[in-house]
């Protein structure tokens, strides 16, 4: 893991759903009912609750359920939602479950916000999808490549509006980024820097007692079993009130997510296949850390342009270089540095780091998205096809070998090894 050390990994600070863009949300207006969108969650944790705050920044939405196997997660979240319809001077419906299947079926629920671990999502958004819910999906938006294209395919066969969670699509400073690159004024790159971090350890920590209102085999589904350990799933408490102290581990382990490598690769790797016109494609060869004296992974594109999952700060702070000859610019969550005064971003795009915390133009895109029928900023293909970029690093870490790729048949080139890694193993009961 490099220079990562676990407890970095849980200790990790949170960056909620927010931005700062082109899409403000309205407030202050009168809604009548007929125009409001009844949200359900599928998932109460961490993410959720940053995400609930988003939504409820637009006075046309209602949260009015959430689904979750953590019995404490469901009290906190109906408590939290009923505060706030309370405090708005807004009728109180708010109900929560256990089983998404039911919150599925219900006819006053128009959208799903799907924010449980990554093992689920592939299962979740088809429900939904055959259930006639648009869809807010966290990234990474599958496990595998294969479900990736299984959910896409599910989308548009049911005309689902689905938004990917990628939400620096929606912060100019990004958008900037990606713009420069486009028009040329960096010039022909030479190198792309990507930096995510690094891919999954094996799960190696100890077993320890389920808490009592944690429905564990709910929680694992499709996943094959693991033990239950609290830095999975960081507990809670109501009284007194104490949230997550970190990220939930589940990420960090191959058996139950794809590390950094697809947890911010859904950011930084989105952002640059966008930029290079990329993002209904992908890279024809990945060489793993450790091969061609690479100290990280190296991602290859039919060009030879090298994007590089390879920090350029001294901080090693996530984020972006594109390089050419001539000209370079960096671009992280609100900072932005440039070779040429002429290359930065007007003032007006400046990102507030509160701002970030709680503004939400990226949800206001996928909301108007909805009422317009159309695809929103990050639409589900462009989310698989980041998404496949971190899963590929991780396929070819894990052979320890170079593997080469072949983006517009999603397939490993001559290599039925590597195509073994396209799919996942699921527990008995459970197909796609």
């Amino acid at each position: 893991m490099n220079k990562f050390t676990r407890r970095k990994f849980l200790q990790t600070s949170l960056v909620g759903a927010a931005g700062l863009s082109m899409f403000p949300l309205m407030k202050g207006c009168e809604v009548a009912p007929s125009d409001r969108v009844r949200l359900g969650f599928i998932g109460l944790g961490r993410q959720a609750i940053s995400l609930m705050n988003g939504f409820h920044q637009d006075p046309a939405v209602k949260i009015v359920a959430g689904v979750d196997v953590y019995g404490r997660k469901r009290e906190r979240f109906e408590m939290l939602v009923r505060e706030h319809q309370q405090e708005a001077g807004d009728s109180v419906e708010i109900s929560t479950l256990e089983d998404y299947q039911d919150m599925l079926a219900r006819e006053d629920v128009d959208v799903v916000v799907i924010a449980t671990p990554d093992h689920w999502h592939a299962f979740q958004t088809m429900d939904a999808c055959r259930a006639g819910k648009d869809i807010y999906l966290e990234k990474p938006v599958t496990f595998s490549i294969r479900e990736g294209i299984e959910v896409s395919n599910v989308v548009r066969d049911h005309n689902v509006i689905l938004g990917v969670g990628s939400q620096q699509r929606s912060d100019p400073y990004f958008q900037h980024a990606v713009q420069l690159v486009q028009n040329g004024r960096l010039g022909d790159l030479t190198k792309v820097n990507a930096w995510v971090g690094p891919p999954p350890d094996p799960y190696d920590l100890p077993e320890e007692q389920v808490p009592g209102d944690l429905n564990w085999d709910k929680w694992l589904g499709p996943n094959p079993y693991v033990h239950y350990n609290p830095d999975l799933n960081p507990p809670i408490s109501l009284d007194p009130r104490q949230d997550e102290e970190f990220w939930g581990g589940w990420r960090w382990y191959k058996e139950t997510g794809g590390g950094y490598m697809t947890d911010w690769g859904a950011h930084n790797f989105d952002i640059a296949q966008w930029a290079l016109g990329k993002q209904d494609s992908g890279p024809v060869e990945i060489i793993p850390a450790g091969h061609n004296d690479n100290d990280y992974v190296h991602f290859i594109y039919d060009n030879g342009l090298l994007m590089a999952n390879e920090p350029f700060t001294e901080d090693e702070n996530f984020g972006l270089r594109f390089q050419s000859e001539d000209a370079w610019i960096e671009v992280h969550r609100g900072q932005f540095r440039a070779s040429d005064d002429d290359l930065m971003p007007p003032p007006d795009a400046e990102v507030d780091e509160e701002e970030y915390e709680t503004a939400s133009p990226h949800l206001a895109n996928f909301l108007q998205a909805i009422r317009d029928r159309r695809d929103p900023i990050a639409p589900i293909e462009v989310g698989h096809r980041s998404n496949s970029v971190g899963v590929l690093g991780n396929i070819a870490t894990f052979l320890d070998r170079p593997v080469r790729w072949n983006p517009d048949q999603q397939r490993f080139v001559d290599d039925p090894e590597a195509d073994e890694w396209l799919d996942r193993e699921y527990r008995d009961g459970y197909t796609l």
